[in-house]
């Protein structure tokens, strides 16, 4: 794949060594695909919606990883939310093969499962 996007990944806490195996997905030699990581990696602050916000608009897509844990990540919903309010595509991806847990701000069209060929996909039509 030619183009690099940044992308923001949006995850539940508990869910974070989900997001270090897709950003290690996307280095791998082999991966159809790769991105840039956008997804905050600090601890939040007084100001961290306004520093997210900002973030997710620069972005070219936002991925969300969902499981059982994400409908109680307050700060997860308020990242796809305010990647649907800027414009930013979104794709769901269940980190569970068994788990099809939904969200609000993803329409059951735009969540798939964890395969390569759903990511390049999305990628490829940003």
């Amino acid at each position: 794949m030619a183009n690099t996007h940044r992308i923001f990944i949006s995850f539940a806490a508990e869910d974070i060594r989900y997001r270090d195996f897709l950003v290690g997905q996307a280095r791998n030699d082999r991966s159809p695909f790769n991105f840039t990581d956008m997804s905050v990696k600090q601890p939040w602050d007084s100001s961290w919606k306004a520093s997210c916000r900002t973030k997710i608009k620069g972005c070219d897509g936002l991925i969300a990883l969902v499981s059982k844990n994400t409908p109680k990540a307050d700060g997860a919903i308020w990242e796809v939310a305010a990647a649907k309010e800027e414009g930013v595509p979104i794709l769901g991806i269940w980190i569970s093969g068994s788990d099809r847990t939904m969200i609000a701000g993803i329409p059951s069209t735009k969540m798939k499962a964890w395969t390569w060929d759903n990511i390049k996909a999305f990628l490829g039509s940003l």
